[in-house]
């Protein structure tokens, strides 16, 4: 007996239809990628000049809040930024604040401390029980620091390093650095008269000539005759050479050690300790500066030789994947884009936790301290001589006490031999 061709058709279609419908079934030995810890590293927001050029005809008291000091447009960019990571980790963070889920840090500066209590107005807004003042849709989160002075992990670079010191002696004297300067020589020589600032240093030049007309000009004041567009040009570059010398060109790795490696370290401790335990914070947020967000980034070796700006945010995101943990990286510098990934050198851009770890290992150290002490054969021949001094110094006073101590016993024994 024949079959119907129509039955067998029929019969054909509906196992393909079925063997379709099964490959989207989801395999229960597949367990789908799970966010387990957002680390967070921004600079804060907008603000006042730091200071300025003598020539300036722009005075602080032109600034509402003096220099230094978070502008409103600073509030509105980081409450912006708080708004974006609420809808990035929706489905991750929980509805309101939970202690036991979240720490922030930041240095122990205003602007600092004003923009990470602004980002976390706009992540935390107070949710059912969390509504304390049904009139204010804000509620109070904590925000740790500690002195400027005691700070060893944000407030970068920092200063008591010696050696730290000495790599930046040799980095002004390296050839690559010169090389680079070479171009800017004679526009360099003209700012003393135009500025009034003497000094010629490019720390000095971006923070007192660059930075306050950068400022100005956001804010709308009427620039001096000669900032044209040229000369902030060429007054960014400076900056951002001031930036990148600091942290690289000459031995960046021995310098990450000292500065980046360190907020390196301690947002990889944060994420072996995400590994060992299901009860670790989801939410680690450090508010820091230009200074500190690409010295991180230049330890990473995936700065993009920019100066940071107002509210950017380095972003690293730990993922466990069919049992195995990755580290993921983002870039977000400006509003309207999405963050950009970024790709540790020798790794791909979703990275295994434990190669991560491996490729970072070299700008980690585990005595920051003594890699601080200066280096050099004048200062070691200093330590030496410095080291036999108090021996003979020491051997002196051994000496002279064994004299007190026995001089007048020896006396009183040969009084009674007599």
């Amino acid at each position: 007996m024949r079959a119907d061709p129509f039955l067998v058709a029929q019969a054909g279609s509906l196992s393909l239809t079925f063997l379709v419908l099964l490959s989207f079934w989801p395999n229960p030995g597949v367990v789908a990628k799970e966010l387990k810890l957002v680390t967070l590293v921004f600079r804060h927001g907008d603000r006042s000049p730091i200071e300025t050029f003598p020539n300036d005809p722009i005075k602080e008291s032109s600034w509402p809040q003096g220099f230094g000091q978070l502008t409103q447009v600073g509030m509105e960019q980081h409450y912006e930024l708080g708004e974006y990571m609420r809808r990035r980790y929706e489905k991750f963070l929980n509805e309101s604040y939970k202690h036991e889920q979240v720490y922030i840090r930041s240095t122990d500066i205003d602007r600092t401390l004003m923009s990470a209590m602004a980002n976390l107005a706009a992540l935390f807004p107070p949710e059912g029980m969390s509504v304390w003042n049904p009139n204010l849709p804000w509620q109070p989160i904590p925000v740790h620091t500690v002195p400027v002075s005691e700070d060893g992990l944000l407030y970068m670079p920092f200063n008591n390093c010696p050696r730290f010191q000495e790599l930046q002696d040799e980095t002004l004297k390296s050839e690559e650095f010169q090389n680079r300067l070479l171009p800017y020589k004679s526009f360099i020589e003209t700012l003393p008269k135009l500025s009034g600032h003497q000094r010629q240093d490019l720390f000095g030049i971006w923070s007192r000539i660059y930075d306050p007309l950068f400022c100005e000009k956001i804010h709308n004041f009427t620039l001096p005759s000669w900032a044209t567009e040229d000369t902030m040009t060429k007054l960014r570059e400076l900056s951002e050479l001031s930036i990148l010398s600091l942290y690289g060109i000459h031995k960046q790795k021995e310098k990450s050690r000292l500065q980046g490696g360190v907020l390196v370290n301690e947002i990889l401790k944060n994420m072996k300790t995400a590994t060992q335990t299901s009860n670790h914070r989801k939410l680690i947020m450090y508010s820091g500066h230009d200074t500190t967000l690409s010295g991180l980034q230049m330890a990473l070796d995936v700065y993009n030789e920019q100066l940071p700006p107002y509210a950017s945010c380095h972003i690293t995101e730990l993922y466990l994947d069919n049992g195995e943990y990755f580290v993921e990286m983002y870039y977000r510098n400006e509003s309207k884009h999405e963050p950009y990934p970024l790709t540790l050198p020798d790794c791909t851009h979703s990275c295994p936790l434990t190669k991560f770890a491996d490729l970072v290992a070299p700008v980690i150290t585990d005595d920051w301290s003594s890699e601080c002490m200066i280096t050099t054969d004048h200062q070691v021949l200093k330590i030496v001589l410095a080291i036999a001094f108090c021996l003979v110094a020491g051997v002196l006073a051994l000496l002279l006490f064994t004299l007190i101590r026995h001089g007048p016993c020896w006396k009183r024994e040969y009084s009674q031999d007599f």
